[in-house]
């Protein structure tokens, strides 16, 4: 059985309680335990930590993998190693492999452990790098190169640098662990990741660079370009809830900022529907005052109507945006290429989206989506301007 562990301490110094401190909207830590719940090749993911606001954020996220457990006060000091925790968690539970995650390097994802992994098969600890291409030296009496030769000065380009740990992870045997003492032991391979995963947050300049760094990646998911945006309401538009009134009449409660937000994907040429199972005059009449071009009510079968709408538009169904939040949208949002949900989605839905927003449902998480993919669509256009 192969087990993720994260580590993650209430006390931090330069950045207090940064392990849940919000980050792209989103606890810190929310990052890489994300990345290892949806991780194949991992079967369950420990965090262990000593704080209780901690133990209850992570508790928050209901991934179906993630399990908190405690971590003694003596792993836990500033003093104390990482393998101290590592050791302590071994002695306690049955595995064959561990990969130690480092919840400070929130640029890490499921495929990176996933490789790091298959590198297991043939070695005997795994840790991950980074490829820096920088001419190094050192100074005693005199400075002297350590890694070049100045008088033949290679290219930059042409460089084969040096591999650098960026403390991602580190994936070792639970036999070689309690042996050794170590993270690391015997035959050992690296997995090298992005040059920009090279950033791990000790200081708040770190923060900022890593949180923009991460931004440009999560808008990098909307890489083919956004024509269509299809929505559920229940749960999406509003909050779910079910409103009567004296008499027995159904009400909805819907959020403006979610009507903005439809608003301003139409000024962008982007086509907007919605897609309820129920048949409800209050949705068609909402959807008719926000001028969405298309209101499907009643719908049993969400993705023989996705399909049919691509046809109608000739738009491909990787360049239709689908929001939903429970179960009935599971197969629809399967099918789109840009995948969405509000923070209180099921469980299922938002390890299965691309993007889940920092907001619930009727409460301006529609208008958070769609932000989202006009971040990208105006960074494209920006694109397309300067080279023309």
């Amino acid at each position: 059985m192969n087990i993720a562990f994260i580590p993650v301490r209430g006390g931090s110094k330069s950045i207090p309680l940064k392990n849940i401190k919000p980050f792209a909207g989103r606890p810190l830590v929310y990052w890489t335990v994300k990345a290892a719940a949806e991780c194949r090749k991992i079967d369950k993911v420990f965090v262990a930590t000593d704080c209780k606001q901690i133990s209850d954020i992570v508790n928050g996220f209901q991934l179906s993998k993630v399990r908190v457990i405690e971590r003694s006060h003596e792993t836990a000091t500033d003093a104390a190693s990482t393998e101290s925790a590592m050791l302590e968690f071994a002695e306690n539970h049955e595995f064959d492999n561990i990969a130690l995650i480092q919840a400070t390097s929130p640029l890490l994802t499921s495929d990176d452990l996933s490789r790091g992994f298959s590198e297991l098969e043939i070695a005997d600890s795994v840790l991950s790098v980074v490829r820096q291409r920088r001419f190094l030296w050192q100074q005693e009496q005199y400075a002297t190169p350590i890694n070049y030769d100045y008088s033949n000065r290679p290219r930059r380009q042409d460089f084969d640098g040096f591999l650098v740990e960026n403390g991602a992870f580190y994936i070792t045997r639970r036999e070689a662990l309690l042996r050794t003492m170590c993270r690391l032991s015997g035959n050992v391979r690296v997995l090298e990741m992005p040059e920009e995963s090279y950033f791990e947050i000790d200081e708040p300049s770190d923060w900022v660079i890593a949180e923009q760094l991460l931004m440009r990646h999560l808008t990098d998911k909307t890489r083919v370009e956004i024509k269509m945006l299809l929505t559920d309401c229940d749960g999406t538009l509003t909050d779910g809830g079910m409103y009567y009134s004296k008499d027995g009449d159904v009400m909805k409660k819907f959020n403006t900022r979610d009507g903005v937000g439809l608003r301003l994907l139409k000024d962008h040429g982007i086509i907007t529907g919605i897609i309820t199972g129920e048949n409800s005059e209050i949705v068609r009449k909402r959807g008719e005052k926000l001028g969405v071009d298309e209101i499907l009510l009643g719908v049993s079968d969400k993705v023989r109507a996705i399909k049919s709408l691509s046809d109608k538009y000739n738009i491909g169904l990787p360049e239709i945006a689908y929001i939903g939040d429970d179960l009935n949208d599971y197969d629809a949002i399967r099918l789109c290429g840009f995948k969405a949900c509000p923070a209180d989605a099921a469980m299922e839905i938002r390890e299965l989206c691309d993007y889940v927003s920092s907001l619930v449902g009727g409460h301006g998480a529609v208008r958070d989506v769609c932000e989202q993919i006009l971040r990208y669509q105006d960074e494209e256009e920006i694109r397309r301007k300067l080279k023309n």
